[in-house]
């Protein structure tokens, strides 16, 4: 595990939290900050150096997008499993050969899609699987931001593989449609570049298609100066709007621990607002509060996982079916 942003923040606190991993090593090139936080946590200079060590059994792999795969095969060869974040490979093709290649040697890969666990996405997951909403017919899945200027970090900014914000976005909410509705029957994908001086996408519309004439559309924007409702589900019977609510990585950056009583729990006024609408044409509104969230149930599956053999809820053919769309 590489001890930058991602390390600190999604990765760290929960294998340190969970009972059944230890959190063993992990690569800094420069500022050597984990033993501080984890004391007793050893800090490699390299990559080398971590896959070299045989103590792991688990390899967390949070590195740039483009070195996702090469790592990925590195550690499945040295004998590890391995939880990658996203993309999972800037391919279908790269995903297929590292599935293969841990077959063979016997170990299992795990895929970092975290927002499955969001407060927001599971009011709506529950509002959708209840069937309050009556006939879907058109759901949005939005993800934006303001960030006019060109970011510090190279390999999202540069054309290399598996950059530009739809790499970067996109796996989240293409995992999150794909985990409640299944493989799209169709797609249709737009891409833009808006910002001053970009090389790479900043801007990005898929439209899914599925039977029975659902419509689930997944946007990004990096110049929304006033966002719209994260997620937008209509429906015969009713409409839900749900704002991008989920507080966990705000508190984690700012370094609340997980045992807080405030973490997880989204800021009042972003409760998701149900209006329902009977035969007789009556409306009605509920505010649907958000249960606690908490990452540590996808480190919880990967330890079962190992250990018991229990299967992981993000699945190899998810994960090709958002690959494909990525890439076409």
């Amino acid at each position: 595990m590489a001890y930058g942003m991602s390390g600190r923040v999604f990765h760290a606190p929960f294998v340190h939290a969970h009972p059944g991993l230890k959190l063993h090593a992990v690569t800094e090139r420069t500022r050597k900050a984990a033993a501080i936080d984890y004391p007793g946590v050893i800090s490699y200079d390299t990559i080398d150096d971590i896959i070299a060590d045989e103590a792991i059994e688990l390899m967390i792999i949070n590195t740039p997008n483009y070195t996702h795969y090469e790592y990925a095969a590195r550690s499945l060869k040295a004998g590890k499993h391995i939880l990658v974040e996203k993309p999972f490979t800037a391919t279908s093709a790269e995903a297929k050969e590292l599935f293969a290649l841990a077959e063979s040697v016997g170990r299992k890969i795990f895929f970092y899609q975290n927002r499955r666990w969001d407060t927001d996405y599971n009011v709506v997951k529950d509002v959708i699987e209840s069937g309050r909403l009556g006939k879907l017919s058109e759901v949005h899945f939005r993800y934006d931001r303001y960030r006019a200027s060109i970011g510090p970090k190279v390999f999202k900014e540069e054309p290399y593989a598996a950059s530009g914000l739809m790499y970067d976005l996109a796996p989240h909410l293409l995992d999150q449609a794909i985990s409640i509705f299944g493989t799209p029957l169709s797609f249709y994908k737009v891409l833009g570049k808006n910002r001053r001086d970009t090389k790479v996408d900043d801007y990005f519309s898929i439209h899914l298609s599925y039977p029975d004439s659902v419509n689930v559309f997944v946007h990004a924007n990096l110049l929304l100066v006033d966002p719209l409702p994260a997620f937008v589900v209509n429906g015969a019977s009713g409409t839900l709007h749900k704002n991008r609510s989920d507080i966990q990585e705000e508190q984690l950056l700012a370094g609340m621990k997980l045992d807080n009583p405030a973490y997880g729990i989204e800021a009042p006024g972003n409760e998701g607002k149900l209006t329902l609408i009977d035969e007789e044409g009556n409306r009605t509104v509920e505010y649907l509060p958000s249960r606690r969230g908490n990452y540590l149930p996808l480190f919880e599956a990967v330890y079962q996982s190992i250990v018991n053999d229990v299967p992981y809820p993000v699945t190899q053919a998810q994960v090709l079916a958002q690959l494909e769309i990525l890439e076409a």
